[in-house]
């Protein structure tokens, strides 16, 4: 693949050279170990744009690619990768779907929505379920791959033209998913409780499980039954409901 070698108007290298050498090395996604993506888009231009930008940047890189609901449920589970990139409108059904399952197979990995819809409703269902970016096809501001590091490095992604509409609503909500009237979450096992502070100081599930000595999916599996038992949907949740409870 041939890449824009075109010198920056102010420093004399590329875009993708500067913003390269000043990426502090301590955050996640470094040229020697990128972080992975996974692209799912029934829009073959789109896909071609963002595949171009993803491997054009030496700290992204692109696992596969998938244009249907079908193709994504298959590329979650053979592939590693640490950061969904989904279209709400596939052929075959939504992005909604993929995020939520996503979300039960690999609960690490993170998602951002890339949609041509921009109303608030398809917004905060994504968030809902999980999500941790939302953009705007075609009005996105910097570029795909600074949002996927954003997003691994414990930010979030938000087109600019959302974020306002956003604000006043979002800040209106819980950290967790209201209860109904005589429910209640369930405890967390001793081990639940040392995955979840591992997973609230940022370890990988490989790296938890190689500290407590048990396989990345019996990792998963602890992560899946904490999100169960707090009635939660992402980690953020789960470590936000553990830190004003107590759990720690």
């Amino acid at each position: 693949m041939t890449h824009d070698t075109r010198a920056h108007p102010d420093f004399g290298h590329s875009a993708q050279d500067y913003s390269t050498s000043m990426w502090p090395d301590f955050l996640v996604g470094q040229p020697g170990a990128p972080v992975r993506v996974l692209l799912i888009d029934d829009d073959a231009s789109m896909r071609s744009v963002v595949s171009r930008e993803l491997l054009g940047d030496l700290r992204t890189d692109l696992v596969a690619t998938g244009s249907s609901v079908k193709e994504g449920r298959r590329l979650i589970l053979q592939h590693e990768f640490d950061v969904l990139l989904v279209d709400l409108n596939l052929g075959d059904g939504n992005g909604f779907d993929l995020i939520e399952h996503m979300k039960i197979v690999r609960p690490m990995a993170e998602a951002i929505v890339v949609s041509a819809m921009e109303d608030e409703e398809h917004t905060l269902r994504a968030f809902e379920l999980g999500a941790t970016g939302f953009l705007v096809k075609n009005s996105w501001f910097g570029n795909i791959p600074q949002s996927v590091l954003q997003v691994v490095n414990g930010g979030a992604s938000i087109t600019p033209s959302l974020a306002r509409r956003l604000l006043q609503r979002l800040e209106h909500q819980t950290d967790a998913t209201p209860l109904p009237a005589g429910a209640h979450r369930e405890k967390l096992s001793e081990r639940e409780k040392s995955v979840l502070k591992m997973v609230s100081a940022g370890y990988t599930s490989g790296e938890i499980g190689t500290k407590l000595a048990i396989s990345c999916q019996t990792v998963n599996t602890h992560i899946k039954n904490i999100y169960r038992k707090l009635q939660v949907r992402t980690r953020a949740q789960a470590v936000s409901y553990a830190v004003h409870r107590g759990l720690f």
